[in-house]
């Protein structure tokens, strides 16, 4: 080849490396949006997602943000290390103290009130809390109340705000954090301050309604996008809509308004929702509806951004993005990404958002983390069912120790059971049930809790596992307490009276490998109302339907009684509280493998 020509080709390489560097940089930068992590600032997507934009526009076509200068935060630069002594939770744990609220006191701050003083973070003493809590600085008309006696110059206090304050801000927080109702983002201070959703005056104290989804793919009748309107209610956009809904500005922030009684849940996939602050009170109604959320760049920081992962339940786009590009992009996007995204805000919503004491409890929750470090709940453990607040750090730092990821994490538990049998009056020794299950080829070990008012007999049968026998008291329930002999993750909880056969013990234990998040039993019984005693009832009567499965005999997780006897209060475990007399656990959380009128000998019923 001759030089030149070498040269042209080294040239048009070189040349051809250099285009494409400068072309694929800005693609990539609109393509993949940044994702929540905590104690970073949150670099929300100014665009929809780009699978959805690459076939409408070029990114040449969209222009680019102009760099605005970073506005000093409120309160100096205060952050977690500089701002918050962690010395004062290591002896104690994380304890909560709670200043009385100012008079008048509205319905909302007496829920708050509430929801702490009730919880298991709480305590009456401020010289042992971790965290002092403060309900607002601000008084109802405005003007700045007198900070408390223990204030320290705001360290290791938390202000609960739930509107915006009108008194001065810089002196009187000084190092204090702030959990507000939808802060404005220029002065949110990330991986310090917490951001709550916008509640409405009605909002539940607990329990709280759950989510409005029951069909999760579009209807032919169901809209396709609600719009929020100025007077709070929803309109409906077609498809073929073009007119500009939106001109890009907010006009005066009056402050949030609240929920209109009776205003309608929006039946539609998307809810667009403008990126004013008073529109972040829709925010929280369109999760409840199921309606994924479609915000045109919120001015306000999401609730709980610091742990939850909105982009897998909310779409975030850019107030210039065209209508008619928008409403294009959202029907090409996939029925299986649409299903993901409405899961997701039911999930979000009944976890975190639909009461008042969920949403309090997920704030200090949030703060604990801080504290706990490397030992918090990893992000899968928030942004996945059953949520943080049901998943304790304090029992694991990885997920594969809790019964609810084992399947997402792509492993099972182990193949070993503890089978634990209890003996009460009168108490004789179950010689053929030890038998049948030390039979199992699963069987780890066989421990008997003797609570007979006889003496356990001297010698036991042989068996080719270890068989550990322990004196415990009279009470049923005891059954169910985390002993330390207790060496493999299943248990398989039996009486005395239990009747299996080895090959029953296995299959059973296969099941459970399946659905270790669930209970796995063969007694069923049904719960109903009964008039006469104008109460609960319960019946064993067998039938195609029923409610209830029996604890005995049944495989379980070891951490769901684990979790029942920590002492926790104002938490339980996703399974309704065991019934000691019947020991039954409700069937949304449980598998069956009695036979039913109308099935096969194993028949597992799931619900």
């Amino acid at each position: 080849m001759q030089p030149w020509r070498r040269k042209a080709l080294w040239l048009a390489l070189l040349a051809s490396w250099l285009l494409g560097l400068l072309g694929v940089f800005p693609l990539l930068h609109l393509a993949v949006p940044a994702r929540p992590r905590a104690g970073a600032p949150k670099g929300w997507p100014r665009w929809l997602d780009a699978e959805l934009l690459q076939s409408f526009s070029q990114p040449v076509e969209l222009p680019e943000d102009a760099l605005q200068p970073p506005l000093a935060p409120r309160s100096g630069h205060c952050n977690w290390g500089a701002c918050f002594d962690t010395s004062k939770c290591r002896g104690g744990g994380f304890k909560v103290f709670v200043y009385p609220a100012a008079e008048p006191v509205s319905e909302t701050q007496r829920r708050i009130l509430a929801s702490v003083e009730g919880s298991r973070y709480h305590t009456f003493s401020p010289a042992e809390a971790c965290l002092l809590l403060l309900l607002s600085l601000d008084a109802p008309a405005g003007e700045c109340i007198p900070v408390p006696p223990q204030w320290n110059g705001g360290k290791n206090h938390l202000v609960l705000r739930l509107h915006s304050a009108s008194c001065s801000q810089t002196i009187q927080l000084g190092q204090a954090m702030v959990a507000e109702a939808s802060p404005i983002m220029d002065t949110f201070r990330p991986g310090f301050d917490v951001a709550l959703p916008l509640l409405p005056e009605a909002h539940p104290l607990r329990g709280g309604a759950p989510g409005q989804l029951r069909q999760h793919s579009p209807h032919p009748r169901v809209a396709l996008l609600a719009l929020a309107e100025e007077r709070g209610g929803w309109r409906m956009a077609g498809t073929n809509s073009s007119a500009c809904l939106w001109d890009g500005r907010c006009e005066q922030d009056h402050g949030p308004e609240q929920t209109r009684p009776g205003a309608a849940l929006p039946n539609a996939t998307f809810c667009l929702i403008p990126g004013c602050r008073p529109d972040a009170l829709r925010f929280l109604q369109t999760l409840q509806a199921g309606c994924i959320p479609v915000l045109l760049s919120p001015r306000w920081e999401l609730p709980f951004s610091e742990v939850i992962d909105w982009t897998k339940a909310a779409i975030v786009t850019d107030e210039r993005l065209p209508l008619q590009v928008l409403l294009a992009a959202l029907q090409e996007m996939p029925p299986t990404r649409v299903l993901a995204l409405r899961q997701q805000t039911q999930f979000l919503w009944d976890t975190y958002f639909s009461s008042v004491e969920k949403i309090i409890h997920t704030t200090l929750e949030i703060i604990q983390d801080r504290i706990l470090g490397v030992s918090a709940h990893p992000s899968l453990l928030w942004n996945s069912p059953p949520g943080a607040l049901l998943a304790l750090p304090t029992f694991s730092t990885s997920p594969l120790d809790f019964p609810f990821y084992h399947l997402q994490q792509g492993s099972r538990p182990a193949g070993r059971f503890s089978a634990l049998i209890w003996v009460g009056a009168p108490g004789q020794p179950p010689l053929k049930l030890i038998q049948a299950v030390a039979g199992s080829q699963h069987c780890a070990q066989i421990l008997v809790l003797w609570s007979s008012e006889k003496p356990p007999p001297p010698r036991w049968p042989e068996t080719a596992v270890p068989l550990i026998v322990m004196k415990g008291p009279r009470k049923v329930s005891d059954r169910f307490f985390p002993y330390s002999a207790i060496s493999t993750d299943a248990i398989l909880s039996l009486d005395a009276h239990s009747s299996l056969s080895t090959s029953e013990v296995d299959f059973a234990f296969l099941v459970w490998q399946s659905f270790p998040e669930r209970m796995v039993g063969f007694l069923t019984w049904s719960h109903f109302w009964d008039e006469a005693r104008n109460g609960w009832g319960y019946t064993a009567k067998r039938s195609n339907e029923f409610s209830m499965v029996l604890t005995s005999p049944a495989f379980y997780h070891r951490y769901r009684w684990k979790f029942q006897s920590s002492g926790s209060e104002g938490l339980r475990p996703p399974t309704p509280s065991l019934n000691q007399e019947q020991g039954g656990m409700g069937v949304n959380t449980a598998v069956s493998l009695e036979p039913r009128n109308t099935g096969s000998r194993h028949r597992s019923a799931i619900s």
